[in-house]
């Protein structure tokens, strides 16, 4: 386990990096944590699949931003060829537009969809009646989240004793953020999300942090979900988006609350506000692992979705030229 409790004991007293530029800010979480920060921005998820021989039909699936406690989407414009059509995933209700085109003259089917959106700071919120009867859903096991007690041999190096969930879940948060180390070389397999990989290397991108928290909180009996979109500068009106963003959140006292340990690794002064707090600057796309979309796919379950889903002749193909980028809204 890395020791790092000196130094974010040195950090602790930092300001934290909120949102800046064309963010509204009614106030901080270091000003009241009572009363949301929010963020206005319009997304621009726009890419290209490429590298598909001219005239292949492909299958595309692209995850759609919607309402929820956090968010308010208004969606702009759609331009995709074909003929799309919104659909619903059944398991964790993760909506998609589905469509198929044929690859142009030069290899590639074009698509945009761009949002309005406005993000509140997210704190904890209550378990709706409807979600409360199906928790079990988040306590069970997906191809990269074992829960046979391995990850808790491995991770956390003393008895959790006790009933109380808040208490637990905060000891996992500080077990993970002490063995994992945020790091990205190339020819590893991080970013996959992968529980069991994450817990024996150490380190890892944010879906190794996350699962790996997940899989604990899931081993205690404690409800644990996945969630994945995009981050968001918090110190730019405006910019490209080189990649996803995902966090998890846990179910205790009736509650649902969050959790983003990768980020609190990455700035230990925000380490105690990430854990129960998620800042604006981000979008959620969608929910869950292993994922059987509508209609369904052939190549079987998509480990997490936040990139076009695509299959030509029943395979996934993976090329693609990524153009996600934010504008603030005043």
């Amino acid at each position: 386990m890395k020791s790092k409790s000196l130094f974010r004991a040195l950090l602790v007293a930092l300001a934290p990096c909120m949102v800046a530029g064309s963010t509204e800010v009614t106030a901080g979480p270091t000003d009241n944590p009572s009363v949301a920060s929010v963020r206005t921005f319009r997304f621009f998820y726009a890419a290209s699949i490429n590298q598909i021989k001219p005239g292949t039909r492909a299958r595309v699936w692209l995850p759609i931003a919607t309402d929820s406690a956090w968010q308010q989407v208004c969606r702009i414009r759609i331009s995709v060829p074909g003929d799309p059509r919104e659909t619903v995933e059944q398991q964790y209700g993760n909506h998609l537009l589905y469509f198929e085109a044929t690859a142009d003259k030069t290899g590639e089917i074009p698509l945009e969809i761009v949002y309005d959106i406005r993000r509140k700071e997210t704190v904890s919120s209550p378990i709706a009646g409807e979600v409360r009867s199906s928790l079990d859903l988040f306590l069970k096991p997906t191809r990269n989240i074992p829960i046979d007690g391995s990850l808790m041999r491995q991770v956390v190096t003393r008895s959790i004793m006790g009933t109380d969930a808040m208490a637990t879940v905060r000891e996992l948060y500080d077990a993970v953020n002490d063995h994992m180390r945020y790091d990205r070389p190339a020819g590893q397999p991080w970013g996959r999300g992968d529980a069991a990989w994450a817990c024996k290397s150490g380190f890892g991108n944010c879906t190794d942090y996350h699962s790996l928290f997940i899989g604990l909180c899931r081993e205690r009996h404690i409800p644990a979900k996945f969630e994945i979109g995009f981050p968001i500068a918090c110190d730019a009106s405006k910019g490209t988006v080189g990649g996803y963003h995902c966090w998890a959140m846990f179910a205790a006292d009736g509650r649902w609350h969050a959790v983003d340990i990768s980020e609190a690794d990455k700035a230990p002064e925000m380490e105690e506000y990430y854990f129960g707090h998620l800042t604006p600057d981000r979008v959620t796309f969608t929910l869950g692992r292993d994922l059987l979309l509508e209609p369904r796919q052939a190549a079987g379950p998509v480990n997490f979705l936040i990139h076009p889903y695509v299959e030509v002749d029943g395979k996934p193909h993976t090329s693609l030229e990524k153009r996600f980028r934010y504008e603030g809204i005043d």
